[in-house]
């Protein structure tokens, strides 16, 4: 397989990019809180690299079907995993579970404070 060579760096912006556009585009969609998570958020761009974003909102929808609503409204343009927690969750499983954890101390908060 060729190598491509600047892939890490294209990726990079694509990445930079899309977390710049979604944070301008969801505030007014009920986000109250966001972070950017997973590989990209400590550093790691490989082809698969996609945008992982831990979400707190106000939502009566089941967990499994929370995400729907972003992709349906901000279209990704790009790999993007959608993470969305009520308030009360996250509050409340904070300390216990580890995507919330790794969120809070790995990741970067986009939106909310």
């Amino acid at each position: 397989m060729p190598m491509m060579f600047g892939f890490a760096q294209q990726r990079r912006r694509m990445l930079d990019a899309e977390a710049q556009r979604l944070t301008e585009e969801l505030p007014p969609l009920g986000v109250l809180r966001m972070y950017l998570t997973g590989d990209y958020a400590v550093g790691i761009v490989t082809p698969d690299t996609v945008l992982e974003l831990l979400i707190v909102q106000k939502t009566t929808e089941p967990y499994h079907r929370r995400a729907d609503f972003f992709f349906a409204h901000v279209r990704p343009r790009l790999g993007t995993r959608f993470l969305v927690y009520t308030p009360e969750e996250f509050e409340s499983l904070e300390n216990e579970d580890p995507v919330i954890r790794r969120a809070v101390e790995q990741g970067e908060i986009l939106i909310g404070g």
